[in-house]
């Protein structure tokens, strides 16, 4: 903690590297799995192969897929943004997947019976019904995505992993090791907290009696 206290403006130019990093992953993870849970709730026979291959991805070590994909990205930030989104793919499109197939498909029915679209039932009925697990799912995502962020420090791209790569490599700078863990940790549990609260907030309210 003294280390933090000592150096304010060096961890608070870190955390805002790991946040553009971190944030960047995350909103490009949301937008590719979208589109895939999607494609894979239409047409079920795709979802085996889908889960499958984003499975094979999550289990590879994450500094490996960085390392694999330095060939094709360069040594850069990209590098550890895609593979955190990369990461992100088997969290978020199971969570959109299930979502989606809680929504019953009665009311779906009743919703086209109403004259909706297909783009009306996914925005108006689909979305809403499917939010609270899609937003575990990101809530879990983002974790993650924090996590692998502090690895991007080994390819020159910043954040917070500086912190703990430097206190390895200097031997018996443990305070800087600690100034890393702590604010990563504070990062992570304030980013889930802030998460959270916006999942509660777009919760239906039970009118009182």
């Amino acid at each position: 903690m003294s280390y933090i206290l000592q150096n304010p403006d060096l961890v608070w130019e870190l955390l805002l590297e790991h946040l553009q990093m971190t944030g960047i992953a995350l909103g490009g993870a949301v937008i590719i799995a979208v589109p895939i849970a999607w494609i894979i709730y239409r047409w079920a026979w795709l979802q085996g192969p889908v889960m499958g291959v984003l499975g094979v991805i999550y289990t590879i070590p994450s500094l490996a897929l960085m390392i694999l994909l330095i060939p094709i990205l360069g040594l850069s930030s990209m590098t550890a943004i895609v593979a955190m989104t990369l990461y992100a793919q088997v969290i978020l499109v199971r969570s959109i997947l299930v979502g989606l197939q809680s929504v019953p498909q009665s009311i779906l029915e009743a919703a086209q019976a109403m004259g909706m679209s297909t783009w009306q039932c996914w925005w108006q009925v689909q979305v809403p019904l499917m939010r609270p697990v899609f937003l575990a799912g990101v809530r879990l995502a983002t974790t993650v995505i924090i996590a692998l962020g502090t690895i991007a420090a080994k390819f020159g791209a910043g954040g917070l992993g500086v912190l703990l790569f430097e206190g390895i490599a200097q031997a018996g700078r443990y305070d800087k090791i600690w100034a890393g863990t702590i604010v990563v940790g504070l990062l992570a549990i304030t980013s889930n907290g802030l998460l959270w609260l916006w999942e509660q907030q777009l919760q239906p309210q039970t009118p009182q009696r």
